[in-house]
């Protein structure tokens, strides 16, 4: 471990050898290039990142030439969320639309949505009479239509 942060300046899709870090980020973190980090072992790293939309799970961020070597490897990390499910498929769409409304993240699943955990919102939906459940888990949220990352 180094006893200063390494800087990460570049990203690549593959890894070239299996002895990386992993940098665990929220959904929110992983729209932010810029900034110090830890990995899951709890060595400094310092985001100056191209902006080219949100760090994927996955990807590989390397350093500049003082330390090409060192690879990280970003982990979707789990977060507190609201399971959405409902009695039927109307009643889900009706919920992403009022979440939407409110320009909610969400992330869409074939029957059920999350978000992250919200006490007013979490209201509102048992209020529409939806099944609400805390989970822990990585959250994905779908992009914008108007996101670098949209192709649909």
């Amino acid at each position: 471990m180094y006893d200063h942060p390494i800087l990460l300046t570049h990203r690549i899709s593959k890894i070239a050898n299996d002895d990386c870090l992993h940098l665990p980020l929220t959904a929110e973190e992983r729209t932010k290039l810029r900034g110090l980090r830890k990995t899951d072992c709890g060595q400094e790293v310092l985001l100056q990142l191209p902006r080219e939309g949100p760090l994927i799970p996955g990807e590989v961020l390397i350093g500049s030439e003082e330390c090409p070597k060192i690879q990280v490897k970003v982990k979707a990390a789990e977060e507190e969320l609201i399971q959405v499910k409902a009695k039927s498929y109307l009643d889900l769409c009706k919920a992403a639309y009022h979440l939407g409304n409110r320009h909610v993240d969400v992330e869409l699943q074939e029957n059920e949505l999350y978000l992250l955990k919200d006490l007013v919102l979490q209201d509102l939906l048992e209020k529409r009479n939806l099944k609400i459940e805390i989970v822990r888990k990585s959250f994905h949220p779908e992009p914008g239509a108007y996101s670098e990352n949209h192709k649909d």
